[in-house]
């Protein structure tokens, strides 16, 4: 098996969707990457049936009314653009309650699309080193990149002790 990055993985979903005729949703990100990202993707495939979108900001009262117009909007792929491990954290408690056929955690991937973020270099992308390429150009990032390895240390040893039944917070 190989590692497929978002920016590589989602456009090649939504050209599917196209060909397919099926709708997609997208969630996260600001208004305004939300927004171009949006556009950009009905460009590069005319006739993709954008079911709805909705930037990264909703309050967590407000969850419910979101995942229903998910659902309402009857879309068949939902992308995530919340980044990790928040969009892994959505999709596990709200995921069950969602009626689309893919769901499917982009991270930074609007932004890229949006033109507001450039892709690593193809030498840090074969050596799979855009998160590095990411932190090297924006050391605002560490915090929040720190704790990626905590989150999947925790995860898995959930996992292999039996306790990955228990709800995610």
């Amino acid at each position: 098996m190989e590692r497929v990055p978002g920016s590589e993985f989602m456009p090649a979903l939504c050209g599917l969707a196209q060909r397919k005729g099926l709708s997609v949703f997208l969630f996260g990100g600001t208004e305004r990457v939300n927004e171009r990202a949006a556009a950009t993707l009905q460009t590069q495939f005319p006739g993709l049936v954008l079911a709805g979108r909705r930037n990264g900001y909703v309050e967590p009262a407000n969850m419910d009314d979101l995942v229903r117009s998910i659902n309402d909007s009857g879309a068949s792929i939902l992308f995530l653009a919340l980044g990790s491990p928040k969009q892994e954290l959505w999709i596990a408690e709200f995921g069950p309650r969602l009626t689309v056929r893919i769901c499917q955690g982009v991270g930074g991937t609007f932004d890229v699309i949006a033109g507001e973020v450039k892709r690593a270099p193809s030498l840090f992308r074969r050596f799979h080193l855009e998160w590095f390429y990411r932190l090297v150009t924006n050391p605002a990032r560490a915090k929040r990149q720190a704790s990626l390895p905590k989150f999947a240390w925790l995860f898995l040893t959930e996992q292999l002790l039996g306790r990955g039944r228990r709800k995610l917070h």
